[in-house]
């Protein structure tokens, strides 16, 4: 019997948060279903993270961008001619692809995990409108309680259709070797972490100005793991700041889950998240966290590390981390504290079983 067809369309299937959790769902099932991955930038550099042997294929779709009206047309021909079981979309950037579906009819997922620098304050009406008219009928999955709360109170969206589902992580992968790095050429210091793309709503500007003024108090090294458009320009800040000795950039890693075990101390700077991964993946290697206090993530570290967490200022940012780094006894604590919790709270087993609920075609009120 030929395993259902999952058609999977991400803005981007770069290694992000959203497209790392696909890979391990995927890998997780193996030949349970079938997948095509559409890339709507090109990127497909996540495809390392998928099994060999997995049932993948990667089609080809010309898009125009701005070209609403051509791209939906297009889409619901495509959908119409390939013939999915289901239809799985993420984020605001596929709208396009569920606005086709509703002349394709084909059971749809919609997985909404976060907004980019234009919605990080507020949400925009047109989006909003948008949303709630062609999201109506599709299955909604939100790994964040914020954005449940967004698309019930402000999307409108059927209750019954949204689902919340916690981002899981592998507890086990902090213990594989971890890879080669270069670290900073300073070798004094404990060593603060953060891995995220290099993207301007991830404000890693925030944290070179932050660890600029820990550096002035104590001896520190930081290391920035991920790449992406702002690394040139975070660079040339590390610079003029008078600390690229101590911090060092090691670019995209395939799979980085092992070097938290490395870091004294995980660092997130965003302006904007809901449940990141990153945080999961260093509560899974007992790291404490010093981070801007954002999405979920208070909900989600140990009662213990919350103190820890500050509005999105450098200074703050600068008094958690040192005041971690200060105290060691504290931070491996937290650390343990963190682990127990993601133990408890966020094995992946869990968020596997939802997905593979929510992947299923038989589901009561699948394309109504």
């Amino acid at each position: 019997m030929t395993a259902p067809l999952l058609l999977h369309v991400f803005p981007s299937f770069a290694a992000g948060g959203a497209q790392i959790r696909f890979a391990a769902v995927a890998n997780r099932f193996g030949p349970a279903w079938r997948h095509a991955i559409v890339a709507l930038d090109g990127d497909l550099s996540c495809r390392a993270r998928l099994a060999p042997g997995l049932d993948v294929a990667f089609p080809e779709i010309a898009i125009r961008k701005g070209a609403t009206l051509p791209n939906v047309l297009r889409y619901a021909r495509f959908l119409g001619a390939l013939r999915p079981d289901r239809l799985v979309t993420s984020n605001w950037g596929s709208i396009e692809w569920a606005m086709a579906n509703h002349l394709a009819g084909i059971p749809h997922l919609h997985m909404e995990d976060g907004f980019g620098p234009e919605e990080r304050a507020r949400q925009l009406p047109r989006r909003v409108r948008a949303r709630r008219l062609f999201l109506r009928r599709s299955e909604i999955l939100l790994p964040s309680q914020t954005l449940f709360a967004i698309a019930r109170d402000l999307w409108r969206l059927p209750p019954a259709r949204l689902h919340y589902v916690p981002n899981g992580v592998d507890l086990a992968a902090s213990a594989a070797p971890a890879p080669a790095v270069a670290l900073p050429a300073a070798a004094d210091g404990p060593l603060i972490g953060t891995i995220a793309a290099l993207r301007p709503e991830k404000a890693l500007d925030r944290l070179l100005r932050a660890f600029r003024i820990v550096t002035e108090r104590m001896p520190a090294r930081l290391l920035l793991v991920g790449d992406g458009p702002e690394r040139a320009k975070l660079q040339a800040l590390a610079a003029e700041l008078g600390i690229t000795a101590r911090v060092a950039f090691a670019g995209h890693l395939p799979d980085p889950r092992p070097l938290y075990a490395s870091f004294d101390l995980f660092a997130l700077s965003s302006d904007t998240e809901q449940m990141p991964l990153s945080v999961l993946e260093a509560m899974a290697a007992a790291r404490a966290v010093a981070a801007t206090a954002v999405g979920d993530i208070a909900s989600m570290l140990a009662p213990g590390n919350r103190p820890f967490l500050c509005p999105p200022d450098p200074a703050r940012l600068a008094a958690a981390i040192q005041a971690l780094l200060e105290a060691p006894d504290l931070r491996a604590a937290i650390g343990a504290a963190n682990r127990a919790r993601a133990e408890q709270e966020f094995d992946q087993e869990r968020m596997f079983e939802r997905f593979a609920a929510l992947y299923r075609t038989d589901r009561q009120g699948d394309a109504a």
